[in-house]
C-alpha cells in the first residue's frame, strides 16, 4: 500500500512538474517494488533535470532494459537516445555514441517504420556539425523534422527545427534560419514539448542569436528562459546556463550589480550537477565583472579558474594585461588566440580586443587588418552589435593613422549601434574615441563635450579603469602643441630632425602617404607652410 501511495504520489508530482518530489516519490516506490517502464522513465526524467546525472543514466539504462524484455523496441530505443543525449551533452562522447550505436542497431535489425528514426537522425546531425559539415548537417535535421511531423512528435519536431535553423546560420542563410529558430521557441511557449526539450531549445536558440550577435533577439529569449527557470526553483539542468546567459545581457546594459549576482549564482548552481559545462562560462562572466571595474586580482583568479573549468580566457584575460600595463603579454595573448580561431564568430569575439592592444603595442597595420575583417563580417551579419564592433575598430585604426576627419563617421555610427542595443559602457568607450578625434582636429570644445559624457557614464557604472584612463589621458595633453595628436607630435619631431617622409614612415612602421597626411594636418593646425617653420615650432615649444 505504501508503494502504491509513493507511486501516485510519485506520478502526480511529475505532471504538476514537482521535481525533487517526483524523483523522490518514484524512488521510494521503486525500492518497495520495481517501476513500469513508463515510470522508470519519469524517474529518468526527473533526476536529470535535477542535475543527478549518474542516477538518470541509471534510471535510462534499466527502463531500455525493461522495454528490451517486453518486446517494445521502439520504446527501447527512445530511452537509449536519451540516455545518449544526456551522455553527448556532458561531452561523454564515447559512452554516448556507444548508446547510440546501440540503439540504430536495433532499429536496423527490428526494421521498423518509427519516430525514432528520426531521434537518431539528431546525434549524425551533430556529427556533421562537429566536423563542419553545415550542408549535411542541415540537411539531417530536416529529415528528422519531416519524421517528427509524420508521426505528430513536437519534441522532436523542436529539436530538428532550431538545430536546422543553427546550420542555415552557419551556411549563410540568416533570415531562413532565425526564421526555424523563432517557430521552435513558437512551441516552447505554446506548452507543447517535454521539460528537457524545453531547456535545450532555450539555451540552443539564444546562443544561436548571440552567434549573429542579434542581442535583442537574444535578451527577449533570455528573459524569457529566466522566468521558466523561476517558476521552476529546483531545476538544476539549464538553469546554471540561463543565469550564464542573464549575466552577459545584464553587463551589456550595464547593471553590473545585477550581473555579478548572477553570475555567482551561475558558478553554484553549476556546481551542483557534475561536470556542467556552463560552469567555465560562470566564472568568465565572473571575471568580466571584475575586470570592468578594476577588480584585478579578483578577476585573475576568475580567469584562471574558467580556463580550468575548460572556457577559453580570452578577450578578457589579455584585456586585463593591458589595463594592468603589461602591454607585451596582451599582445602575445590576444595573438595567440586569433591565430588559433577558425569559426568566424570566434574571430568576431576576439578581433575587437586585438585590434585595441595591436594599437596600444604600437601595430597600427595588424590593428588595420584585423579592423577590415571585422568590417567585412559586419557587411554579412548586419546587426547593431556587429555595425558598432566594426565600426568602432575602424574608427580606432583611422584615428591610430592620423586620419580623424575620416574617423569620426565611422565611430558615430559605432555610437549610434550602441546606443540602439543600450550597451553604455561600450557606448561611453566610444565617445572617449570621438573625443580624441575632436582633439586631433582641435575642437577642445567637443573633446570635452564628449569626454564629459563618458565620465558621467563610467562614474554611474563604476568603471575605475576607464576613469583612470580618462585621467592618463588628461595629464598626458601637450601643452603648447596646437591640437596635435600623439602620431603628429611624432611626426613633428622627426620632422626638425631633418629626416624625410620616407625615413619617417620606416621609423614609425607607417606608410610613406600616412606620413604626407600627417604633415599635412599639422601644417594646418600649427598655421605653417614649411618643413622649416615646423622646425622652429618644435624648438620654440621645446618638442623636441
Amino acid at each position: 500500500m505504501a508503494a502504491a501511495d509513493a507511486l501516485a504520489e510519485g506520478r502526480d508530482a511529475f505532471g504538476r512538474q514537482a521535481w525533487a518530489e517526483a524523483y523522490a516519490r518514484l524512488s521510494a516506490a521503486d525500492r518497495d517494488a520495481a517501476l513500469e517502464p513508463g515510470d522508470r522513465e519519469c524517474l529518468a526524467t526527473a533526476a536529470y533535470l535535477l542535475g543527478k546525472d549518474e542516477a538518470s543514466g541509471d534510471a535510462w539504462a534499466q527502463a531500455h532494459q525493461d522495454h528490451l524484455a517486453r518486446g517494445n523496441l521502439s520504446r527501447a530505443v527512445r530511452c537509449a537516445f536519451w540516455l545518449a543525449f544526456g551522455l553527448l551533452n556532458r561531452g561523454e562522447r564515447a559512452r554516448g555514441s556507444g548508446w547510440v550505436a546501440r540503439a540504430r542497431r536495433l532499429l536496423d535489425e527490428g526494421a521498423s517504420d518509427c519516430v525514432e528514426q528520426g531521434y537518431l537522425m539528431l546525434p549524425a546531425a551533430l556529427q556533421h556539425v562537429a566536423e563542419g559539415d553545415f550542408p549535411r548537417a542541415e540537411a539531417c535535421f530536416g529529415q528528422a523534422a519531416e519524421v517528427g511531423s509524420r508521426f505528430r512528435e513536437p519534441d522532436l519536431v523542436a529539436l530538428a527545427r532550431h538545430g536546422r535553423g543553427r546550420c542555415l546560420i552557419r551556411l549563410g542563410r540568416i533570415e531562413e534560419g532565425v526564421g526555424l529558430l523563432d517557430e521552435a521557441m513558437v512551441a516552447v511557449e505554446a506548452g507543447d514539448l517535454s521539460a528537457i526539450v524545453v531547456g535545450d531549445v532555450y539555451c540552443s536558440v539564444i546562443a544561436g542569436c548571440l552567434e549573429i550577435f542579434d542581442h535583442r533577439r537574444a535578451r527577449e529569449w533570455t528573459t524569457q528562459m529566466n522566468r521558466w527557470c523561476e517558476s521552476h526553483a529546483e531545476l538544476v539542468a539549464y538553469s546554471g546556463q540561463c543565469l550564464v546567459r542573464r549575466a552577459e545581457i545584464l553587463q551589456l546594459h550595464g547593471a553590473w550589480s545585477e550581473a555579478g549576482e548572477a553570475a555567482q549564482q551561475a558558478c553554484e548552481r553549476c556546481l551542483q550537477g557534475p561536470d556542467q559545462p556552463a560552469i567555465g562560462a560562470a566564472w568568465y562572466q565572473r571575471a568580466e565583472i571584475d575586470r570592468l571595474r578594476g577588480r584585478f586580482g579578483e578577476a585573475e583568479e576568475a580567469y584562471r579558474e574558467a580556463s580550468r573549468r575548460g572556457r577559453l580566457p580570452q578577450p578578457g584575460l589579455a584585456l586585463l594585461r593591458l589595463a594592468q600595463g603589461q602591454t607585451d603579454a596582451a599582445a602575445t595573448a590576444i595573438r595567440g588566440a586569433v591565430e588559433a580561431a577558425r569559426e568566424q564568430r570566434t574571430r568576431a569575439l576576439l578581433l575587437p580586443a586585438y585590434v585595441e592592444i595591436l594599437l596600444a603595442a604600437g601595430d597600427p597595420s595588424g590593428a588595420r587588418a584585423a579592423a577590415d575583417e571585422l568590417c567585412q563580417i559586419a557587411a554579412e551579419r548586419d546587426t547593431p552589435a556587429m555595425r558598432a564592433v566594426a565600426g568602432e575598430a575602424r574608427g580606432a585604426v583611422l584615428l591610430a593613422e592620423g586620419d580623424a576627419q575620416a574617423a569620426l563617421p565611422a565611430l558615430r555610427q559605432a555610437w549610434l549601434a550602441w546606443q540602439e542595443i543600450e550597451a553604455p559602457h561600450a557606448a561611453a568607450r566610444v565617445r572617449v574615441l570621438i573625443g580624441a578625434a575632436y582633439r586631433s582636429l582641435g575642437d577642445r570644445g567637443a573633446e570635452e563635450m564628449e569626454l564629459d559624457a563618458a565620465r558621467w557614464v563610467f562614474e554611474d557604472l563604476g568603471a575605475l579603469p576607464e576613469l583612470a584612463r580618462l585621467q592618463a589621458l588628461a595629464r598626458a595633453t601637450p601643452r603648447g602643441a596646437g591640437g596635435l595628436s600623439r602620431r603628429e607630435l611624432e611626426v613633428l619631431r622627426l620632422v626638425a630632425t631633418g629626416k624625410t617622409n620616407r625615413a619617417i614612415a620606416a621609423e614609425l612602421f607607417i606608410s610613406e602617404r600616412t606620413v604626407e597626411r600627417h604633415v599635412s594636418n599639422l601644417f594646418v593646425k600649427l598655421d605653417l607652410s614649411s618643413r622649416a617653420a615646423a622646425t622652429a615650432y618644435a624648438y620654440q615649444h621645446q618638442l623636441v
